[in-house]
């Protein structure tokens, strides 16, 4: 199977512009492809995961991956996908960003040798002169075709500012200089972004005329997996100090039954044909599929060694397997204790299983929390020192959070 089939095999193609071109290119290993990346946070995301991956498998066919971080886009704010606007970040916070995604990424992508190139978008956008973007980029545009799009339309009844009406010229732009700069030649993004790579596309051909090649393709999960970083105590980052490698394998091995087979196709390098065998599992066999995602992808991101920590770890809270020394831990203090004791709520608290205290009495009131393995329902409950000696106590909160609390 030659790359491209194999990336519609695994469901990640959802719209192209000249299928047959793209198909060839990517095959034969002459495609040079950027996919942006906004800088918004210091770490990347779970909701990037399938982005980086699809690079990764890219480069792996002879292609060359361009990651293009928007440290200029970044002072503007993307309105996909979003019913508010983005806050403006500093010169200084992106630049942080930037620099955090470039270390993260290097663990899917070669950076060596001219085999890939990591580019800021701040190095042409932030040195526009206002009136030559309008007379030269801005001509090329119809605001009622931008008005049509769906990027801008989710936002007309909220309000929509005239900082953020210009992304897509912006986004449109990167293209044009990264053609023109780097001879990159296609443009991945997620089904949120078509219009605006569209306008990329359409801005190459007015500018440097109908037999430009610039292709674009979208992802066909890209929007949903942005929501796959995002959980409902906070984000899946893939910064270990932030999202740490027994909670990232938590994640995936939890996932729904319906997905578990779709994130194997889409997120990892297992063989298709090994993953389609797995079409048939059902019961307790997708439990093994879910520990099979959960432990490549944390190998994909911490490493073999965090991987099999994870895995040993959680086998040790769901089936009585291995031990509990790599689960994720908190140390009390003496200070943590009043009159020698500590209630269940600022344990939860303490710990980081739950926000504020009000989230911790709603989360024992409604049954959701276990000390050692058994119900804690009572708001009252207290622990001595002792309590945490030994093995320390495991507090888990809901289904996926776990916790071993010692006595520092």
């Amino acid at each position: 199977m030659n790359c491209y089939e194999e990336l519609v095999a695994r469901g990640l193609i959802a719209q192209v512009t000249n299928e047959e071109e793209i198909k060839k290119m990517i095959n034969e290993g002459k495609a040079t492809f950027y996919i942006g990346f906004d800088p918004t946070a210091d770490s990347l995301h779970v909701g990037h995961f399938m982005a980086l991956c699809l690079m990764k498998r890219l480069q792996m066919a002879g292609n060359k991956p361009i990651a293009l971080i928007g440290g200029g886009t970044g002072m503007v704010g993307d309105p996909s996908g979003r019913t508010d606007m983005r806050q403006v970040m500093t010169v200084e916070t992106i630049q942080h960003n930037c620099d955090c995604f470039k270390k993260q990424m290097s663990r899917f992508i070669d950076f060596s040798e001219g085999k890939a190139m990591m580019v800021n978008n701040a190095d042409w956008l932030l040195k526009l002169n206002y009136v030559d973007l309008l007379r030269e980029v801005g001509a090329c545009f119809s605001v009622n075709n931008m008005l049509r799009a769906e990027c801008y339309k989710q936002r007309m009844e909220k309000g929509l500012s005239f900082l953020e009406f210009n992304y897509m010229i912006m986004q449109s732009y990167d293209f044009y200089e990264l053609f023109q700069r780097y001879g990159c030649n296609m443009q991945f993004g997620g089904d949120d972004q078509w219009s605006n790579m569209l306008g990329g596309t359409e801005l190459i051909r007015r500018k440097l005329g109908k037999d430009a090649h610039a292709m674009t393709i979208t992802l066909l999960l890209n929007s949903e997996g942005k929501k796959m970083g995002k959980t409902q105590s906070g984000a899946v980052w893939l910064d270990p100090n932030k999202t740490s490698p027994f909670e990232f394998y938590q994640y995936w091995r939890n996932v729904g039954d319906a997905d578990v087979l779709k994130c194997l196709r889409m997120l990892t390098f297992l063989p298709i044909e090994q993953i389609d065998e797995m079409d048939s599992w059902e019961g307790s066999q997708l439990n093994t599929a879910k520990e099979i995602l959960a432990y490549e992808l944390t190998k994909l991101v911490h490493g073999e060694e965090e991987a099999e920590k994870a895995q040993t770890a959680a086998r040790a809270l769901f089936s009585g397997q291995g031990n509990l020394e790599n689960m994720p831990s908190y140390e009390l203090t003496e200070e943590d204790f009043t009159d020698g004791q500590i209630d269940i709520l600022a344990v939860l608290q303490k710990s980081g299983l739950a926000p504020t205290r009000s989230e911790a009495r709603r989360n024992v009131e409604q049954g959701g929390v276990s000390v050692n393995g058994e119900p804690c329902k009572d708001i009252k409950a207290a622990f001595g020192k002792d309590a945490f000696g030994g093995d320390g106590m495991i507090v888990k909160r809901g289904k996926k959070k776990f916790v071993k609390v010692t006595l520092a």
